[in-house]
């Protein structure tokens, strides 16, 4: 998968990861959207180790996994921020 798959993998996730987990976390559309292309890394990074899908291929697997890093990362910030 190129670059800029996983950007817009990135995006996806991160929406989906707003959607699940919303509530007032400042930074706006900026940090929601480089959360989700970092926890498309590491969600499919760690999902590739764990048979959950592949660094190289867009799947649902690789979707489920990027949406998980997401919501980490998200969760994460949050706890940071308050």
């Amino acid at each position: 998968m190129g670059f800029f798959s996983w950007i817009i993998l990135g995006l996806l996730a991160g929406m989906a990861a707003k959607v699940i987990m919303p509530g007032k976390d400042g930074g706006g559309f900026f940090v929601t959207t480089t959360l989700g292309i970092a926890g498309a890394f590491l969600g499919n990074w760690l999902g590739s180790f764990l048979g959950l899908g592949s660094i190289g291929e867009f799947s649902f697997g690789s979707l489920t996994t990027a949406v998980a890093g997401a919501l980490v990362l998200l969760f994460c910030y949050k706890l940071l921020k308050s």
